[in-house]
């Protein structure tokens, strides 16, 4: 039997968790799926009703999904190992993690962020904390908002290892009927488009909180890829994988929808709250308002403009008054457009 534990229950790890037991229901393999669960009543609602109100509402969990409080319960005897906590509290969980890690087991980060501290990718922190090679490391991004895959509508997603077969094996893993992952070796370019987008649909989220138009976001997003862009090649990461699911796709998604977070708090925002009563109305983090400031600094390290990402950390360090914000972005001296 393969087992997989899934750390974080939050909206994407616990319909991560679901993906993967459909996925092994689908096909016939025996898998054991264990979701981690901060708080203890989380775990016991799971395990007595299959479901997560708190995060997914009404959707019932496969039976095969069992919940424990306990860290070192999930991780002991994982095979794969699914990261879903916030970005800035990964590191803190990493050192059980590494207590009762099999030797053979594979590291999958859902994390779409950067550590503060240090600028560092998810799969770096994991890969500095845990001493495992990057072919035991796989990072899953795409257009995935939790609530729309819960309720199963049809979704594709990017499942990226420097090891193609390792890719392949996790796709495997969490292939069914509604979520279809494709394989990619570019950890650099599907990391960083998953973390820029989140800044970017900041930007987007103030645009609608200041009741400006869909020309307005459409630039901003459009401009914004080319920032991610810029940044990810400058970093190692290739320019086709910005058209792909893990750039463009995701942008679209976190962007446009009113179900994803960071436009949600970019609308406070734009609606006049400040960052720390922005993040007081979310249930769960928006993780650009925490990883914007790590951006701005690994862009400026590798001298990558990224004007609109530097804009929203403005706004969110109350430097900058947020109906100015618009006026910045359009203030840029004239050049071409791919510049």
């Amino acid at each position: 039997m393969t087992k997989i534990a899934v750390l974080g229950a939050g909206s994407w790890g616990s319909t991560f968790a679901k993906v993967l037991a459909d996925a092994a229901l689908l096909s016939g393999e025996e898998t054991s799926v264990q979701l981690w669960a901060r708080r203890a009543e989380v775990a016991a609602e799971i395990n007595s009703s299959h479901r997560n109100k708190t995060y997914l509402r009404d959707t019932v969990l496969p039976a095969i999904i069992t919940a424990t409080s306990d860290l070192s319960e999930a991780v002991q005897g994982a095979d794969v190992v699914v990261l879903a906590v916030p970005a800035q509290s990964l590191r803190s969980h990493l050192s059980v993690v590494r207590e009762n890690l099999k030797d053979d087991a594979i590291l999958v980060s859902l994390i779409k962020g950067l550590e503060r501290s240090t600028d560092l990718r998810m799969s770096e922190v994991i890969a500095e904390e845990l001493t495992v090679g990057p072919e035991r490391i796989v990072v899953v991004s795409g257009p995935n908002l939790a609530m729309e895959i819960a309720r199963e509508e049809p979704t594709a997603s990017v499942v990226a290892c420097s090891e193609e077969h390792i890719a392949e094996r996790v796709a495997a893993l969490c292939n069914n009927q509604y979520f279809r992952p494709y394989t990619n070796t570019d950890v650099v370019g599907v990391e960083i488009a998953g973390i820029v987008k989140n800044v970017i649909a900041l930007a987007v989220g103030i645009c609608d909180g200041q009741n400006l138009g869909d020309n307005s976001k459409a630039s901003v997003i459009t401009r914004g890829l080319a920032e991610t862009t810029r940044l990810a090649t400058e970093l190692g990461g290739r320019l086709e994988t910005f058209s792909g699911l893990a750039g463009l796709g995701d942008l679209v998604a976190t962007c446009a929808s009113p179900l994803s977070r960071n436009r949600s708090a970019g609308r406070l925002l734009g609606e006049g709250f400040t960052a720390e009563e922005a993040t007081e109305q979310l249930s769960q983090t928006a993780e650009g308002m925490k990883s914007g400031s790590a951006v701005v600094e690994l862009a400026r390290q590798h001298g990558v403009e990224m004007p609109i990402c530097s804009a929203v950390v403005a706004v969110l360090e109350g430097k900058l008054p947020v109906d100015r914000l618009s006026a910045l972005l359009l203030a840029r001296d004239l050049k071409a457009e791919g510049k």
